[in-house]
């Protein structure tokens, strides 16, 4: 079986900083200019705000002289049209930033998306449902926390601390120095604090996934859950995720929250101190004008406040880069290999399954550049075929048949066998380590899986139905079909008459998978979804296993009519299904172990005679 990692990633400090940035930068595309003009306009605004306070100082000063008030009015209006320009430029990169993010969060989920699908199915096996989930949800919200916010004022934090920093030292040098010891002791406060903050943000964050892995869980067995009465314990391994997160983030907000009052204590220390101090400066003449101490102390006033911006966005950008290292090792994510060259072409329209072997063909690169034409029948043949989910341990070993074009062949075996496992190297859902499954008399390795898929119409026994009308499933496997065609689909799938019963009839919505019918209902739909679907194979895994026995002997006889002029591969555990198959071929540990018709194999009176005759059972 396939190996599932149950432990989600964890979250992490970003690994490499600049390598993450410069990938991230690269979703910008063509307005990665406005990016750079938006760092034009913060540096303004800092500046708009530091030179301003010290324009202010100026304009007192003149005023308390009363000497030119030319001067004062010159001084006044520069002050006044500095910090206009600020607000506008404060609004404007606010602006352009948020149509900027929205920009590459929509570019990133696209790429996601489409990186989702491309992914193998071996992907799904090994990792687990809620990580992959948290790739949408967690990582990317915080990338819009960052990208909408803290990058734009982590850039303004740190221009306002170098500014203050310049500023102080043109007002006085001696009261400067005061002001950097204070500067210095909150910056030391603020590093061993984010240390701290960024170790239990981390766990918070990895609690999260945690739970989101633990809620989809129970959502998607909350079935099983009620039919076992297990709620209780649910709930307590539910309560047991969830009291770590409560711990990690308790932690991380105790820390993230200690800035504020630590920060502000000592900027009130700083201001008092400065206060004094600046008196008795200006005092004795050691600084000139009411209007130098009063910038002086403005700048003092304010100096504090961006470290604690500083602290909190670089948290936030940190956070974002490891959330965006996350996404990027997702979509670093080997693909599914897609190497043929073989294609399916359409030679004309098709209506009838007679039709489509005849309209379609396999185009075979040649050597000499041209392509040849090979007739689509549906014969496969599997020549010592070994595969295992995990290389060193095979759940197929050395298993060779064919099937004729019209063929039905039946698997049966114990659970674990490897009969769905047959079915899913057909399709090349995983690809094998050993031998040859040919198609037609072409390597399915050859062949590109779009035509592969294409040409194979399949029912399994997890049916899954999407969000949509009843119609819309159905047409699932042949989007462009009429609704006649979808009818006379049902029709043969015995469902029509259960569909016209519906409220909204084949208009009907469906959620949640299809929850809101039964399970016989939703497998009927499923084969309504074959039937309208025209390819020359046909793969039924346990398609009937969800239907009682009447509906069962009714979709029988319809399903003798979608077999038809098929090749049909078949996996059932009820014998009924099976019997009229041209070769049985019961599996044991991953080996053929018998094989024939139904009477051939009563005949030789083995493992599918004792089955046969209720001397054994399928495990």
């Amino acid at each position: 079986m396939p190996r599932i990692n149950s432990s989600p990633q964890k979250y992490s400090r970003p690994t490499n900083i600049l390598k993450t940035l410069f990938r991230l930068f690269t979703y910008f595309g063509k307005k990665k200019y406005l990016l750079i003009l938006v760092v034009i306009l913060v540096i303004y605004t800092s500046f708009a705000n530091i030179f301003g306070s010290y324009m202010l100082g100026r304009v007192i000063d003149t005023a308390i002289k009363n000497e030119d008030s030319q001067a004062l009015l010159t001084s006044t209006l520069t002050l006044i049209g500095i910090y206009v320009a600020g607000v506008i430029c404060d609004l404007s990169y606010t602006q352009i930033m948020v149509r900027l993010s929205q920009s590459v969060l929509y570019n990133l989920r696209k790429e996601l998306s489409i990186h989702n699908q491309n992914l193998p199915l071996s992907y799904f096996d090994e990792h687990n449902h809620g990580e992959i989930m948290s790739y949408f949800t967690n990582d990317v919200d915080t990338l819009v926390n960052a990208l909408n916010d803290s990058f734009a004022n982590i850039i303004l934090s740190f221009c306002n601390i170098v500014g203050t920093v310049v500023v102080l030292l043109f007002i006085n040098v001696y009261l400067a120095l005061i002001i950097y010891v204070f500067m210095i002791g909150i910056a030391l406060f603020i590093f061993f604090n984010t240390k701290k903050c960024r170790k239990y943000f981390t766990m918070q964050q990895s609690e999260i996934a945690n739970i989101n892995s633990k809620v989809e869980e129970d959502i998607n067995g909350v079935r099983v859950v009620k039919a076992f009465n297990h709620e209780d314990d649910s709930f307590e391994s539910f309560d047991k995720v969830n009291k770590a997160w409560l711990n990690a983030s308790t932690k991380s907000f105790f820390h993230t929250q200690l800035n504020i009052p630590v920060i502000v204590s000592l900027s009130f220390i700083q201001f008092a101190v400065a206060c004094v101090v600046g008196s008795v400066f200006l005092v004795n003449g050691w600084i000139v004008g009411i209007g130098a101490l009063t910038t002086y102390l403005v700048n003092v006033r304010q100096s504090a406040q961006p470290f604690n911006f500083f602290t909190q966005h670089i948290n936030n950008i940190l956070t974002a880069l490891a959330g965006s290292e996350r996404i990027f090792r997702f979509l670093d994510e080997k693909e599914e290999e897609d190497n043929g060259k073989v294609e399916l072409v359409k030679l004309g329209d098709a209506n009838t399954l007679h039709d489509y072997k005849s309209r379609y063909a396999w185009s075979v690169p040649q050597e000499d550049g041209t392509t040849k034409l090979v007739p689509l029948k549906g014969e496969i043949v599997f020549k010592n075929v070994t595969f295992g989910y995990v290389p060193d341990k095979p759940v197929l070993k050395d298993i060779s048949f064919y099937a004729k074009d019209g063929q039905k062949i039946a698997f049966v075996g114990s659970t674990g066998a490897g009969k769905t496992t047959i079915i899913s190297l057909i399709t090349r859902f995983y690809n094998i380590q050993k031998g040859e499954i040919i198609y037609d008399g072409i390597n399915v390795k050859d062949m590109k899986l779009e035509g592969l898929r294409r040409s194979i119409s399949m029912v399994t026994q997890d049916t899954h139905l999407f969000t949509g009308t009843i119609k819309e499933n159905i047409k699932y496997s042949r989007m462009h079909s009429t609704d006649e065609e979808v009818i006379n689909a049902a029709k043969i799938a015995n469902c029509d008459s259960f569909i016209r019963m519906l409220p909204n009839g084949y208009d009907t919505m469906l959620y949640d998978d299809g929850h809101n019918l039964s399970e016989g209902q939703r497998q009927l739909l499923a084969l309504a979804r074959a039937a309208l679907s025209m390819p020359p194979i046909l793969i039924l895994d346990e398609a009937t296993s969800n239907i009682d026995t009447r509906s069962e002997k009714l979709v029988q006889k319809s399903m003798d009519v979608l077999m038809q002029n098929r090749t049909v591969l078949v996996i059932a555990h009820r014998l009924s299904t099976v019997k009229n198959s041209d070769a049985i071929l019961y599996l044991e540990n991953g080996k053929i172990v018998e094989r024939g018709s139904n009477d051939e194999l009563l005949k030789m009176k083995g493992k599918y005679y004792a089955l046969y005759e209720g001397k054994a059972e399928l495990e």
